[in-house]
C-alpha cells in the first residue's frame, strides 16, 4: 500500500487540498490500521470524514481505500503468478 506521502499528493493533484489528516488517520495508528480499513465501515467511517471534511474529504477517503485495496490485490496476484510459476516448474511444466 502506497506511503501517507503518496496519498497526500495525489490528493493534492486531484484537488489542490492534501488532505493529509484524513490520510493520516487512516495509516498512522498501526493498532487502528485494519480496523480503519475495513470496507464494511465505509458508511460509519465516511460519516465521520464527512462531518470534519466535507465531500471533498469523504471522496478522498474513499479513493485512499480503493488504492490500498487495488494495490493490496496486485499483490497477491503476483504472488500468486510466481508461486504457480514455481510450482510448474517444480513439475517440470513449462
Amino acid at each position: 500500500m502506497p506511503p501517507i506521502e503518496k496519498h497526500v499528493q495525489e490528493s493534492a493533484a486531484r484537488t489542490g487540498r492534501e488532505f493529509r489528516s484524513v490520510h493520516e488517520w487512516l495509516d498512522k495508528d498501526p493498532d487502528k490500521k485494519a480496523e480503519r480499513h475495513d470496507i464494511t465501515r465505509i458508511y460509519e467511517f465516511g460519516k465521520l470524514i464527512e462531518d470534519q471534511h466535507g465531500k471533498e474529504g469523504l471522496q478522498e477517503y474513499i479513493r485512499h481505500l480503493h488504492v490500498d485495496i487495488k494495490a493490496k490485490f496486485h499483490h497477491l496476484q503476483q504472488d500468486l503468478e510466481k508461486s504457480l510459476a514455481e510450482t510448474l516448474a517444480y513439475f517440470g511444466v513449462t
